[in-house]
């Protein structure tokens, strides 16, 4: 097994490659993140309990769009931060045919991609200055995958938050494993 990172494993045999990406975990950051959520859950629950207190028309009105925005943002934070504690990117090519699964507590649908349909495997460049990238590479969220290849006219990226080095390490084993099979 090849280790590229602290985050990334790389497993090859005769038929098989397995790649293994852990999302950033600092251990303090996830403890921010839990009281983040924490204060944001109150804030609704008590948001949503005075609504029915509310008799002006407009109030309630604020109300209803103020927990639209609110539960948006409770969906994202809670992914996020189960996304932390118990994900992974599983990517695994065996007899032609790419698997992916982004995995939380052992679950996650996989996608199947036949390899001789893929094309166009690349880094995902980005600008260090870009408002997007800045981000996409922040820890309170999930995203910001580095890796993209097509299948049938389908765009799939994989490899969360993966410095450069990172994600070219992984092109290039992928690429190998294909090209130069033993």
């Amino acid at each position: 097994m090849k280790v590229i990172g602290e985050r990334v494993s790389i497993l090859k045999k005769d038929d098989l490659l397995s790649i293994v990406i852990l999302p950033k975990n600092d251990k303090r950051k996830v403890w921010l993140m839990f009281l983040w959520l924490l204060a944001w859950t109150v804030c609704g629950i008590i948001v949503f309990a005075n609504y029915f207190q509310v008799t002006e028309q407009n109030s309630k009105l604020f109300i209803i769009v103020y927990l639209a925005f609110w539960a948006y943002f409770e969906y994202k934070i809670v992914r996020a931060f189960i996304w932390r504690r118990s994900g992974k990117e599983k990517l695994w090519i065996t007899e032609g045919t790419v698997h992916y699964q982004q995995e939380i507590s052992k679950r996650g649908k996989i996608q199947e991609f036949d390899f001789s349909l893929i094309q166009d495997l690349q880094l995902i460049e980005v600008e260090e200055t870009s408002f997007s990238n800045v981000i996409n590479s922040s820890f309170w969220i999930k995203g910001g995958e580095r890796i993209a290849f097509t299948c049938q006219h389908k765009t799939v990226r994989f490899g969360m938050q993966l410095t450069d080095k990172e994600a070219k390490s992984i092109i290039h084993e992928i690429t190998n494993f294909i090209f130069n099979p033993k």
